[in-house]
């Protein structure tokens, strides 16, 4: 592969990486697809075991930050249906209210089904508290694997 190619290859990384902390692009597929296109361009065991390395660091901080961080909402009291709310104003936030909105949304969402479920206040912002930390904690470990999977890549670009 040419040195443009992995150039290209490593902004398509890059700007997956942004998309991991700003979530309105696609991040983990936008990594996982850049490496996959370098190794089938790269050829070879090496970039293939590359390849195989990143995808096993992207699944697993999927699952992990699927499960963990939920774990610690359910047993800190945060609803299901508020997660959904939160998700769902958040969505129609970020059309609103450009920028910033996808996450006040999902802050009113969360608060307003905490504060009609628990009828009060201060419970009602603990929840969404919870709810923030959670949502960080899944950000943090989906980029983790990603960065993990990044300097993967990057000892595989530098041996092949």
């Amino acid at each position: 592969m040419s040195v443009g190619g992995e150039v290209v290859i490593g902004l398509l990384i890059l700007v997956g990486l942004v998309g991991i902390i700003v979530p309105i692009l696609p991040g983990v597929i936008l990594v996982f697809g850049a490496i996959l296109a370098w190794a089938i361009m790269t050829g070879g065991a090496g970039a293939w075991a590359v390849f195989a390395i990143s995808t096993v660091f992207l699944v697993v901080s999927g699952i992990v930050k699927y499960t963990w961080p939920g774990r610690k909402m359910k047993d800190a009291g945060v609803s299901n249906r508020a997660l959904f709310l939160g998700a769902v104003l958040g969505v129609i936030g970020f059309f609103v209210i450009p920028i910033v909105g996808l996450f006040v949304g999902f802050v009113l969402g969360v608060y307003l089904s905490e504060l009609q479920r628990l009828g009060q206040n201060q419970p009602a912002w603990q929840a969404t508290k919870h709810a923030l930390k959670g949502v960080g904690l899944s950000m943090l470990i989906e980029l983790l694997g990603a960065l993990l999977a990044t300097a993967t890549w990057l000892v595989g670009l530098t041996l092949t």
